[in-house]
């Protein structure tokens, strides 16, 4: 028999004006309520510690606003920089998911957690989604429905882009909250596997 692992997951994230923090924030609180250890880097400031508190993680959250379709370029010069990774496959085998916001309820957010994919294809990585249905899709729904925009691949959120951070929706954090523990329940799977095959 053996003990569940305490997995560690690290939320690398880019906020143009404080409503992704929002969302990673929110990601975090997910993650430790399910005994993960968390750490959170803000990837447009970026260092060598930060680095290596990616590598040394079981998961790796990715968060952008979506900016004309895509993600931020501040998020996208640190996907370049990954390629470092990638030469060595250093991320292989770790989990990834990802979240994304933007001033309009569709505003192609698909196109921001596509790339996150890819992103974590090109890195050997195991996606994981959001793992709900879609909320808000019937006439008994509403919008404090837990993915009340429909997205599978990870959280989306909507912010009117004529306010602040604390107009991001509640249900988008919530959401964001069950993407958080989702990833750290995959990640304790995933991290209490490998020891026992090591063992």
């Amino acid at each position: 028999m053996y003990s569940p692992v305490r997995p560690s997951v690290a939320i690398a994230f880019h906020s143009g004006y404080g409503h992704t923090a929002v969302l990673a924030e929110a990601v975090a609180r997910g993650a430790a309520s399910e005994g993960a250890d968390v750490v959170s880097v803000a990837v447009d400031a970026i260092g060598e510690e930060q680095w290596a508190q990616l590598d040394a993680a079981d998961a790796i959250v990715f968060g952008s606003p979506t900016y004309m379709g895509t993600a931020s370029a501040a998020f996208h010069a640190f996907a370049e920089a990954s390629s470092k990774r990638w030469y060595t496959q250093t991320w292989a085998d770790k989990l990834a998911a990802g979240f994304t916001n933007s001033g309009a309820k569709a505003g192609d957010k698909s196109s921001t957690l596509g790339y996150f994919q890819t992103m974590a294809a090109q890195h050997a990585m195991h996606w994981v989604s959001l793992g709900l249905q879609p909320g808000q899709a019937s006439t008994t729904g509403s919008e404090a429905d837990l993915n009340r925009l429909g997205f599978f691949a990870g959280a989306a959120a909507h912010s009117p882009v004529d306010a602040g951070p604390e107009a991001v929706h509640k249900s988008d954090i919530a959401t964001a909250e069950h993407l958080g523990a989702r990833v750290a329940r995959e990640a304790r799977i995933f991290a209490t596997g490998r020891a026992a095959l090591a063992a």
